[in-house]
């Protein structure tokens, strides 16, 4: 049990790799509540409180109907879910591990590991929690129909990666600053609510407000979603090549401060906290 195993071709490398991606992803899920199926449970309710409150808010504001032709409900639950797997995923990638964390003091470990599973718990339990509503709401509501399904599939993985990607720069900021990412963090994710365009349709949205809107990925991924979603929609003031490039740059730019940083972090940089 002392001795280190070593991996004599990198397809052992690969396969000892995505083993320890695996298992930990399992505890990550698991870490979250004791019970597995509670905690899927839990992650659908949250969904579902999602909606019925961006319901509640239309109701009152005294809008019923989709700004596009179509399903009202499936018009929300587009944007909802968008948002969820974006900031769930920025939140746990810009908290995956800590150079004083227990786990990164096992070997076989590494931050890749950890921040690779970190992004794949949150995309499971989305991914669990958008097929239940969905289920649900097309047995006991009215069927649900996707114009062009592998668009709609891409764009909520383009959502997911790109909340990975900025979650990555938060992540290396935070050995730096560690009050101050989390700040900054928290007010992405609160920014979004409003600056992710996922309570309007962004071809209603005026010139003069656009800037407001253009600079963040998650809208340009929504409005692109529901331009695969409805057949009655064309996105026109957004572009789902600025989001990949957006994420890539953002990954880019989060392995520069990751590594910079892991050359200079210690743990005494968190004994003040």
């Amino acid at each position: 049990m002392f001795n280190q195993r070593k991996n004599d071709t990198i397809i052992q490398a690969a396969g000892t790799t995505l083993g320890l991606i695996y298992h930990q992803t399992v505890y990550n899920l698991r870490n979250d509540h004791r019970n597995a199926i509670v905690g899927l449970l839990l992650t659908v309710l949250q969904s579902g409180i999602f909606l019925m409150a961006f319901l509640m808010i239309y109701l009152i504001m005294g809008v019923r109907q989709s700004p596009i032709r179509g399903d009202f409900i499936l018009y929300l639950l587009s944007g909802i879910f968008m948002f969820m797997v974006h900031t769930q995923a920025s939140g746990a990638v810009a908290g995956s591990h800590s150079v004083s964390g227990g786990l990164i003091k096992h070997e076989p470990l590494n931050p890749a590991i950890l921040i690779a599973s970190a992004a794949l718990a949150v995309l499971y339990r989305q991914t669990i929690s958008c097929i239940a509503i969905l289920w649900l709401y097309h047995v006991l509501a009215a069927p649900i129909r996707f114009d062009f399904w592998p668009g709609c599939l891409a764009m909520y993985l383009l959502a997911w990666f790109s909340g990975g990607c900025i979650g990555l720069v938060f992540l290396g900021l935070r050995p730096w600053s560690p009050r101050a990412s989390r700040l900054i963090t928290t007010a992405f994710q609160r920014i979004n609510m409003f600056a992710s365009g996922k309570m309007f349709v962004g071809n209603v949205v005026p010139n003069v407000l656009l800037p407001w809107f253009i600079w963040n990925p998650l809208f340009h991924v929504i409005d692109q979603q529901r331009g695969f979603l409805f057949i009655n929609y064309t996105p026109l003031k957004t572009d789902p090549l600025y989001a990949l490039w957006f994420s890539l740059a953002a990954m880019m730019l989060g392995l520069l401060i990751n590594f910079t940083t892991r050359k200079y972090e210690s743990l005494s940089w968190g004994a003040a906290d």
